[in-house]
């Protein structure tokens, strides 16, 4: 009856020890997340399960360009790409981003571009007529949805405060046949 009543306790702290792992996991360093809607096509399509890198954005800094994950307004998790960093100038022109005056590529955007036959993927606009603000504030990111046309984004919602961002993603794990590591 001892051996049985041992082996039954060694089951449970296992158990529970797995238990306990798995929730730290999830909460402290990587989380699943599922891709709604189409605002980051071509690079993310609807229903794309992905994993979340919570520990990058607790102790690093975004970089222009990373896929994140945020708590939105309207109490949604959204994912979009980062275009503009803390004290940065942000503007369109001619289908083309300007960062404080300097002209970024973006071979993200190229299948769409190539597609859009009437008028710019990305509307022109300046960092002023969408948040009111010349630079990004401090501790805020602007972010963009690769589908121009169709993405609620920095443009609509304003900056994003750093303590919303539940971190960066990059691995795409569901379905099979798209699996892989997004640049």
């Amino acid at each position: 009856m001892t051996k049985k009543k041992n082996e039954l306790w060694e089951w449970s702290k296992a158990l529970i020890i797995a238990v306990l792992l798995a929730a730290i996991i999830r909460y402290f360093l990587f989380a699943p997340i599922v891709v709604d809607g189409l605002s980051m096509m071509p690079t993310l399509h609807d229903q794309d399960r992905m994993i979340v890198n919570k520990l990058g954005y607790k102790i690093g800094k975004p970089e222009r360009f990373d896929i994140i994950v945020f708590h939105a307004p309207e109490n949604k998790d959204y994912i979009k790409r980062v275009i503009g960093l803390p004290g940065d100038r942000i503007e369109y022109k001619d289908d083309t981003l300007y960062v404080n005056g300097k002209a970024y590529d973006e071979p993200y955007l190229d299948e769409y571009k190539k597609e859009v036959i009437d008028g710019p993927l990305t509307e022109p606009f300046t960092l002023e007529e969408k948040i009111g603000q010349e630079t990004v504030p401090e501790g805020h990111l602007f972010v963009m949805g690769d589908n121009r046309r169709f993405s609620k984004d920095s443009r609509h919602i304003g900056t994003v405060p750093m303590d919303k961002v539940l971190g960066n993603t990059g691995i795409i794990y569901w379905p099979i046949e798209d699996i892989q590591i997004i640049k």
